[in-house]
């Protein structure tokens, strides 16, 4: 038993992994096959976002309100409500009944993502030791990006055999079985020896031990989280449908093009992650970061300009290992800087910011993308966004020099 406590094995790393992408399945796998669902609902572009809206605002409530309810939970429980979440979402989808029925599938998804990043958190500071937790945070964030993946592949292929409500029924089967699995790997790896933990300043990124300065940093995360938040999911969700109608890719093409930027966002993840591992500050990475995806988002423009295939896998990389990656650098910041006891309520937070920023973003670029401005409006509106990200990635790197000249 002890030497299970000091090396948990790798099976407990898939089960965070797995815990933190399962909730976002159902969103990456409409969005993958978002020409059929517009087309067989017949909905506009505009209430097709309104599908991740409604998402992402189950989301940042559940974050924001259940924060202190994590911190009272067992792993198991919150588990077993992360994956019964998501089953119920990818099970009422898979129902045909009109629009309204897929909000409410929606929203379950959402909910789904309320506890995962506070429940995975905890794990990692109570079951894993110091030495392996800042990188496994790089892998286990990285779920995200393998759900985008898996779904933007594996939907648009379903679809094509059994229908896009097909494919959400093979995706309640397997989060199922997968939260089955996850249980009995949770249950066969004991909690460490309690340990005084102290805030590390240096580690953090964002010094200071003082309560106040702890305040300042999750407040400073979640406000990162939700301006990053809303150019990820305005470029998630529109991604295939841009590649298809601008760019005249196929549907799988389309789809591809999505799970090209997951992919490489679980690189980057881990990648990132590696880097904060080796002491690197957040606030300095997070700028890195930001003007990364502005970058992206320029790119993005150019290649619907042009109609340059060749720009917008360009601009999927870039978007895929800029601003999918900066989730991993918030939550290695939590866990360096916040205690266990504290850590649901923390994470919450943090994640409550990043959903709020997703649940915007889809709204405002369907809108956009409805609109005479069409795509080219939309990119230049998410260029903006990375711009004010930005901004406050400098200002949290001037602040982070002040207070270590003055120190």
């Amino acid at each position: 038993m002890k030497a299970a406590a000091r090396h948990p094995g790798y099976s407990l790393l898939a089960i965070l992994l797995v815990a933190v992408g399962i909730g976002p399945l159902l969103t990456y796998g409409l969005s993958s096959v978002s020409e059929l669902v517009i087309t067989e609902l017949a909905i506009s572009e505009a209430q097709f976002g309104l599908i991740a809206t409604v998402c992402f605002g189950a989301g940042a409530i559940g974050n924001a309100v259940f924060g202190r309810f994590t911190d009272r939970q067992p792993d198991s429980r919150l588990l077993v409500l992360v994956f019964a979440l998501a089953s119920m979402a990818l099970v009422l989808a898979m129902i045909p009944g009109g629009y309204v029925l897929l909000l409410v599938a929606s929203g379950c998804a959402g909910l789904a993502q309320s506890f995962p990043n506070g429940v995975t958190n905890r794990i990692l500071a109570q079951r894993v030791p110091a030495d392996r937790r800042i990188g496994w945070i790089g892998i286990k964030q990285s779920g995200v990006q393998v759900s985008q993946l898996v779904a933007s592949l594996g939907f648009p292929a379903l679809a094509a055999w059994i229908g896009w409500r097909g494919a959400s029924g093979v995706g309640a089967v397997v989060a199922i079985l997968l939260g089955v699995i996850a249980l009995r790997v949770l249950s066969a790896v004991p909690l460490l020896p309690p340990t005084p933990i102290s805030v590390d300043s240096a580690a953090s990124g964002l010094p200071t031990a003082a309560p106040t300065s702890i305040r300042f940093t999750i407040w400073a995360l979640a406000a990162f989280g939700f301006i990053n938040g809303m150019g990820v999911q305005a470029t998630n969700i529109y991604l295939s449908l841009y590649a298809v109608r601008e760019l005249n890719f196929s549907l799988v093409l389309g789809g591809a093009a999505a799970a090209v930027a997951g992919a490489i966002g679980v690189a980057a993840r881990v990648g990132w992650g590696r880097m904060m591992s080796r002491g690197m500050a957040a606030p300095p990475l997070l700028l890195l970061l930001a003007t990364l995806a502005l970058a992206g988002a320029g790119v993005f423009l150019a290649a619907g300009a042009i109609h340059s295939a060749a720009l917008l896998w360009l601009a999927v990389a870039m978007h895929g290992a800029s601003a999918l990656g900066v989730s991993v650098v918030l939550m290695a910041a939590v866990v360096r800087g916040v205690p266990s006891s504290s850590m649901g309520m923390a994470s919450g937070m943090v994640s409550a910011g990043q959903f709020g920023g997703f649940t915007i973003g889809p709204l405002v670029m369907g809108t956009i993308v409805g609109s005479p401005g069409g795509f080219t409006l939309g990119w230049t509106v998410v260029a903006g966004i990375y711009a004010l990200s930005v901004m406050l990635g400098l200002y949290l790197v001037l602040r982070r020099r002040r207070r270590i000249r003055a120190a």
